[in-house]
């Protein structure tokens, strides 16, 4: 198994694809390039029905999958609100690709797990791992999430929300030689590779752990048998000026996935935005639906918290990863809210992956919503950087 990344900032689309085609052809050598994804800014819009044909000639993958993003990234680069297009590719020996493109309707969740392997065109005794990429405008991500998950609990699910397209039917999704502007594509992977998930939600935590006792559906009435806004006021009380005043703009909600876990770190929590108040009621609305029993912890979010949430992930998928000297490449979707704008500077996510990782290729986009999984289940997340890395299972 053997990954390439490269990018390139030439505004021609063709001379785009070929410096691209190029380095990738350098740096995995002779023999056949199993799959190819492809990334572009939305500069390039006019000329997306051009992908496909120029990725053939000048790389010719057997399995091309991609996207428009608002960002790029590749090559030990993040571009972001310039021209740019990114190339990931792979040798996969002894790896099955299923290329896929889904629309609606989707399989019911009541019916036999069998129609959505119908429906990606392989079944789980493949024991497959899927990467999607999914336009936001005619897809319900998460639905499609919860219906792979129920058909494939086991299997890894990594990927992102086509971004760059201001609305339905701007966005592009490349599938071999076809190009959609609604669904999802993706690709199952079976054989010798598994795909190793790391998401970095960027937050951290403040005030207790708590239980809810005081719900209905997605608002929150009560924690620990207290009025959630008495509990927020003690939590405002207790924090300093500067975290005050991040706390009424950046303030989330965690909810504990593992409800065994005593003492919950990084990675143990669900983030979910604060989406509304009802004063007359006394509760707080949450992209989540809650229920009682629950476990919840509030988080904020800045560039530090960012920072230390990706460190601290890496850090952990170090120790306890089975076979962490041996990914030979990496997938990354990161959102459209990070990069550049939240650190102040490029390029930030993908230098950490390389000062935990070395030098592992690394490339995808920049999301308008990434997914990945926590706890267990796979979720459609935001703010995040949910990475997919890839290794033989047999060495």
């Amino acid at each position: 198994m053997k990954w390439a990344t490269a990018i390139s900032r030439k505004t021609s689309m063709e001379d785009a694809v070929l410096e691209c085609a190029e380095g990738i052809a350098r740096d995995l050598g002779p023999g056949p390039v199993s799959l190819a994804l492809a990334f572009v800014t939305p500069h390039f819009a006019q000329f997306h029905n051009r992908i496909p044909a120029l990725m053939q000639r000048y790389l010719g993958p057997e399995t091309l999958l991609g996207c428009s993003g608002g960002g790029v990234i590749g090559g030990g680069e993040e571009v972001e609100r310039a021209p740019a297009l990114t190339l990931v590719a792979s040798r996969l020996p002894e790896v099955k690709i299923t290329p896929f493109h889904v629309y609606r309707p989707l399989p019911d969740l009541d019916g036999p797990p069998d129609a959505w392997e119908r429906l990606v065109g392989v079944s789980a005794d493949e024991e497959p791992q899927f990467v999607l990429l999914v336009d936001p405008f005619s897809v319900r991500a998460g639905a499609l999430l919860a219906g792979l998950d129920y058909a494939f609990p086991t299997a890894a699910k990594i990927g992102g929300l086509a971004s760059g397209g201001t609305s339905p039917g701007l966005n592009a999704l490349f599938l071999n030689d076809e190009v959609h502007t609604q669904g999802a594509v993706g690709v199952a992977l079976s054989g010798n590779v598994a795909v190793d998930t790391v998401v970095a939600q960027g937050c951290r935590t403040i005030g207790d752990l708590m239980s809810v006792t005081g719900c209905r559906g997605n608002l929150l009435h009560e924690l620990d048998g207290r009025p959630v806004f008495e509990v927020l006021q003690e939590i405002f009380d207790g924090l300093g000026d500067d975290e005050r005043e991040l706390a009424r703009s950046a303030l989330f909600i965690g909810v504990l996935m593992d409800e065994f876990r005593e003492e919950p770190g990084p990675g143990d929590f669900l983030i979910r935005n604060l989406i509304g108040v009802d004063s007359q009621h006394g509760a707080i609305a949450v992209g989540e639906n809650l229920q009682e029993g629950m476990r919840l912890r509030f988080h904020l979010r800045d560039a530090q918290a960012s920072a230390e949430d990706l460190h601290a992930i890496l850090t952990n998928y170090g120790k306890i990863a089975e076979n962490p000297d041996v990914i030979s490449g990496a997938l990354l979707f990161s959102c459209l809210g990070r990069g550049e704008g939240l650190y102040g500077t490029p390029g930030h996510d993908t230098d950490v992956f390389h000062e935990h990782l070395g030098e592992v290729p690394v490339g995808g986009f920049f999301c308008n919503g990434e997914i990945g999984p926590v706890g267990g289940a796979t979720f459609l997340h935001g703010y995040t950087s949910s990475f997919g890395l890839f290794r033989p299972c047999t060495v």
